[in-house]
């Protein structure tokens, strides 16, 4: 039973170009203010996109989707691309990574958990990508940046399921947004890859957008209501090594205001994604 979830600006019916916006327009872009606030992001980060979890409009039923959703995975799907000998080990592995959506994936750590060998955690986590429950973000890095983590990440094609496996406020956030950014990437009309950065001295940034030509837009997503300029401490760690090759630096929050934080930086509320 593979589905996939629509984008926001589907769900919506608006424009849905943050990828092209934010290449053309650099750090100039603004968005249009929708009045959402972080309870509203929440909400549609637990509501996810799938169709058929959109249409039951209460939390019960949705809840009866989703369960039922990853029954017919285990029970189908899963068996339909790889023989599982033990089922009940790539069940609970959704559930462990859901705890830490958005998160470093570490192989090592989540076979210690199941009991079992690290390159099986890898050919499961493999599985889940295949039938698009799942998908790893690479870690990005260049020969100017040699102290980064080469680890990738781990987010949920959508942020529902991710919700309804009990995924933290903060983590839902960010997996709504990689989820949107990984969709608007296969259709925009730049070509670009999505990776996040991370290195050895705790410097981070969710999502690193590198273009055809090498530009780099690098996005910071925050839960909070407020923006401060420490927000974009990661952002200019990349700004500060990559130079010309930086073409602009965002925070998406859930606040409501788009503004210049100088030098190449701004921010914008997270509805900017479906908005621009």
């Amino acid at each position: 039973m593979e589905l996939w979830p629509l984008s926001q600006g589907e769900i919506d019916g608006t424009t849905d170009g943050f990828v092209d916006a934010a290449f053309a327009q650099g750090p100039e872009l603004r968005a249009e203010s929708r009045e959402l606030r972080r309870k509203d992001y929440l909400a549609r980060a637990r509501r996810g996109g799938y169709p058929e979890a959109l249409l039951r409009d209460s939390p019960r039923r949705r809840i009866k989707f989703f369960d039922g959703y990853l029954a017919d995975l285990m029970a189908r799907d899963v068996k339909q691309v790889a023989d599982i000998d033990r089922a009940s080990d790539m069940r609970k592995l959704v559930s462990l990574l859901a705890a830490q959506t958005a998160g470093l994936l570490s192989f090592n750590r989540l076979a210690g958990e199941l009991g079992v060998g690290a390159h099986t955690v890898k050919r499961y986590v493999e599985i889940l990508e295949t039938i698009y429950v799942v998908r790893t973000v690479r870690a990005w890095s260049a020969n100017a940046t040699t102290r980064a983590v080469a680890t990738p990440k781990v987010y949920f094609v959508d942020s529902g399921l991710a919700a309804h496996l009990g995924a933290d406020e903060g983590a839902l956030l960010e997996n709504f947004v990689l989820g949107e950014l990984a969709r608007q990437l296969t259709w925009s009309e730049t070509r670009a890859t999505l990776h996040h950065y991370r290195d050895r001295d705790q410097y981070e940034v969710d999502a690193v957008l590198e273009d055809h030509t090498g530009r780099v837009v690098g996005i910071e997503v925050k839960a909070a209501e407020t923006v401060r300029s420490d927000d974009f401490r990661g952002l200019r760690l990349l700004q500060r090594r990559l130079g010309d090759r930086f073409h602009a630096g965002f925070v998406l929050y859930s606040g409501e205001q788009s503004g210049s934080f100088g030098d190449g930086m701004t921010c914008l509320p997270i509805s900017a994604l479906w908005t621009c």
